[in-house]
């Protein structure tokens, strides 16, 4: 990994109304790290995410890109930023009234309007064999299971071949076994792409599969973070609660 970050979130502070969600939060990720952000359910974790690609902005502080300031891009400029950081969404967030095939065509349609017909469809069929659906293009959303869906969100997420993967919640709501696969995506996606991860999860067995890292928001801030044998060390209490939390699920 560099020893540079390739992201940063300096000193962010949120609210929303007289919920505070952030104050002072502050946290960096490197360059082919999978980290993966902690912490309890309405913390703020997924909107970490979003403050990142622009959905949200903080009301102060700052949010870097490789050193590019997110928050002073226009949506033009924001769009090639999404072209390197993909987000696979919670729900997966398909276009029910397209096929499989057209939702994973539609990132290409968008950012690579030079491509042909066919050299969409080759891509296509190429993403899907490399999360283990293959021949599913002509199949409807309303027609996978939701781990099939979870699959589909992220092959429709890396078609662009994205620098950073973001993950919101992977396994909420999947079966031990569709739990496992997606935990192998994510670790075959950092082997195939090179890519960096954050993961926003509080599935504690996954964060061990997958993360080298892990940081954990609590008090409306990063209150720690280090590898993974760091971090199952530290001494802090709201960490060591959470870890034996979930250790003990």
């Amino acid at each position: 990994m560099s020893t540079a970050p390739l992201i940063r979130f300096e000193d962010l502070h949120l609210a929303f109304g007289d919920n505070s969600i952030y104050e002072g939060l502050s946290l960096n990720v490197y360059r082919g790290q999978t980290l993966a952000v902690i912490g309890g359910s309405g913390c703020g974790k997924s909107v970490l995410l979003k403050c990142l690609i622009g959905l949200m902005y903080p009301d102060s502080g700052r949010v870097f890109y490789e050193d590019i300031e997110v928050s002073q891009l226009s949506e033009k400029q924001l769009r090639a930023i999404r072209k390197d950081i993909a987000m696979v969404f919670q729900g997966a967030a398909l276009f029910d009234s397209l096929s499989v095939g057209e939702n994973l065509a539609y990132p290409l349609r968008e950012h690579m309007p030079d491509l042909s017909e066919k050299e969409i469809a080759v891509r296509v069929a190429q993403t899907l064999e490399l999360v283990n659906l293959s021949g599913i293009e002509s199949m409807q959303p309303v027609e996978l299971s939701g781990g099939m869906r979870k699959r589909v969100g992220l092959a429709r997420a890396i078609m662009t071949t994205p620098k950073v993967i973001l993950w919101d919640e992977p396994t909420t709501g999947l079966d031990p076994i569709s739990t496992q696969v997606i935990d192998e995506l994510i670790i075959s996606m950092k082997r195939h792409l090179g890519c960096t991860s954050i993961v926003v999860t509080h599935d504690m067995n996954s964060v061990f599969r997958v993360s080298d890292g892990i940081a954990m928001l609590a008090r409306r801030k990063i209150i720690a973070s280090g590898s993974v044998a760091e971090m199952r060390a530290s001494s802090h209490p709201d960490v060591r609660a959470f870890f034996g939390a979930g250790e003990n699920k």
